[in-house]
């Protein structure tokens, strides 16, 4: 986030540069440019670099994901403080899921990591159990001291926090197919 906060800066600073360089230009050609410009320019190299940003923060998550982690969702949104999103909608979240790493227990239970990645946010982990026979997900509590000999099997069946999953869900598509 500093880094980002570094060149918001420096673009200002480069818009303002250029500027400065237009006011100069104008002298010498005799007529004088308004006092305005340099802040003006400022503001919009400014502007312009924090929607790129907002447009590409989304393709430079994706890009720095480990292999085996696919994106299963993404949310895009527009506000009335950003007219532009009312153009082309940003991606302000999405979720992922850790395909390598699932760990089945049983035929069609799986232990899976979900990623939830929201812009100028940490990201989340949440472990879930998916079960494709019925098909369910629960979240996964991670047992602690004697809940630890427990295995996975043991878990799932004394859980009841179970949420039916569509045949068509991005999860369930992601993980039992």
């Amino acid at each position: 986030m500093i880094y980002e906060f570094i060149a918001t800066i420096a673009a200002g600073f480069g818009m303002a540069g250029l500027a400065l360089i237009i006011t100069h230009l104008s002298k010498l050609a005799g007529k004088r440019a308004p006092k305005w410009l340099i802040p003006l320019f400022a503001a919009i190299g400014i502007f312009a670099f924090q929607i790129h940003q907002e447009y590409n923060w989304y393709d430079q998550q994706v890009a720095q994901l480990p292999e085996g982690v696919t994106v299963i969702k993404k949310i895009e949104d527009t506000a009335w403080f950003r007219p532009w999103s009312y153009l082309k909608p940003q991606t302000v979240r999405f979720m992922a899921v850790d395909n390598e790493r699932a760990r089945s227990a049983d035929q069609g239970l799986y232990l899976v990591n979900l990623y939830l990645f929201e812009r100028r946010m940490s990201v989340q982990q949440m472990p879930q159990v998916i079960d494709c026979r019925a098909p369910a997900r629960a979240d996964y509590r991670i047992p602690v001291a004697k809940d630890r000999e427990l295995g996975l099997r043991e878990y799932v069946a004394n859980t009841t926090q179970w949420r039916p999953l569509t045949t068509d869900d991005p999860l369930f598509l992601s993980i039992c197919q």
